[in-house]
């Protein structure tokens, strides 16, 4: 099986690489949302993450991805309780997923061959401490959303069935793509993603053209394509633990807070998540930097992510509401 592309040799789209970094950086940030056209490298970018992402220490036997022994389930009936590293998970949420399937749900191969009352995991806990990716997501049925809203906030999973009474901890990266001209979230959902990237095609065409060749070279040169980019992956990864390592020693002014909800107020954002979620994103882009201090700079590079499907709607606003953040963005920080 082929490896995924590389993030690194993705061409442009730098406003989606910058979101997925940021969430990489700080995951209770609260999830990527990546909108826009058939092609445009969307499901490409969440595959080569998962190629970047740095591991993560496991219990040998848990289902659910715990670090240490005294976190994982009781009726996980753990007999190895040794550490190791895996991959950050990257588990993909289907079009069509049945309610066991995500929550998960009554092992019936155990029930019927040895009469135990098993349980066995589904999505969620497959996606504990790592990313849960849903393509199209806003085609997702109504019973799978509700499930996601009540997961998404309570970062647990409760199964209450088939005799079952089962708790377990379910705190994952939600990444959502999918084409506006299919349909829209439900408010609900689209305000549990904390950050948001509309994407579109390249118009430039020697850009065009090195996407077509390193699409080419990872189809028909893979190995040597793969080796190209690793060091460039891995000095990417490298930033993201550094970033990780240094984010709570970074300086946060009362200045650059007054900033952030000064914006929120002049974009008449939807509650206070949205000066929460900015404040980590421009948080996590300055421990990207290797910065110390948390400054406008910061807050100017990432309060469109952050803010524009945060908004009111503008029906008189065409340039719509990523040009209108921008816009609200440089009058205030530039005033």
């Amino acid at each position: 099986m082929k490896h995924p592309f590389p993030f690194s040799a993705i061409v442009g789209q730098d406003e989606m690489k910058q979101a997925m970094i940021l969430t990489a950086i700080d995951p209770s940030i609260g999830g990527v949302l990546v909108f826009g056209e058939r092609g445009t490298g969307k499901s490409t970018a969440v595959r080569a993450l998962a190629g970047l992402l740095p591991p993560i220490s496991v219990v040998k036997e848990c289902p659910v991805n715990c670090a240490q022994p005294e976190d994982c389930p009781e009726w996980a009936n753990i007999q190895d309780i040794s550490i190791h590293d895996v991959p950050t998970p990257v588990v993909d949420l289907p079009l069509g997923v049945s309610e066991d399937r995500v929550t998960g749900a009554l092992d019936i191969e155990k029930a019927l061959s040895n009469g135990e009352k098993a349980f066995q995991p589904g999505l969620f806990a497959q996606a504990n401490r790592g990313y849960l990716y849903i393509d199209e997501v806003n085609l997702l049925e109504d019973h799978i959303v509700d499930l996601l809203l009540d997961v998404a906030q309570s970062g647990e999973n409760v199964v209450e069935r088939e005799g079952l009474s089962i708790r377990h901890p379910a705190r994952f990266v939600l990444v959502g793509s999918g084409n506006p001209e299919e349909g829209e979230l439900r408010p609900q959902l689209l305000d549990r993603f904390g950050l948001s990237v509309d994407v579109i095609s390249p118009t430039d065409i020697n850009e065009r053209v090195q996407v077509i060749k390193r699409r080419d070279a990872y189809e028909n040169d893979h190995s040597a394509f793969m080796l190209r980019w690793q060091a460039e992956d891995a000095a990417l990864r490298d930033r993201i633990v550094t970033a990780r390592q240094t984010l709570a020693d970074l300086k946060t002014p009362d200045s650059a807070l007054r900033v952030v909800a000064e914006l929120c107020i002049r974009l008449g954002s939807d509650g206070l998540r949205g000066e929460l979620t900015l404040l980590k994103a421009a948080r996590a882009y300055a421990a990207f930097r290797d910065d110390t201090v948390l400054s406008t700079m910061h807050i100017r590079a990432t309060a469109t992510l952050a803010l524009r499907h945060r908004l009111r709607r503008d029906p008189l606003d065409e340039a719509g509401s990523g040009a209108r953040v921008t816009r609200i963005v440089q009058e205030t920080l530039d005033a």
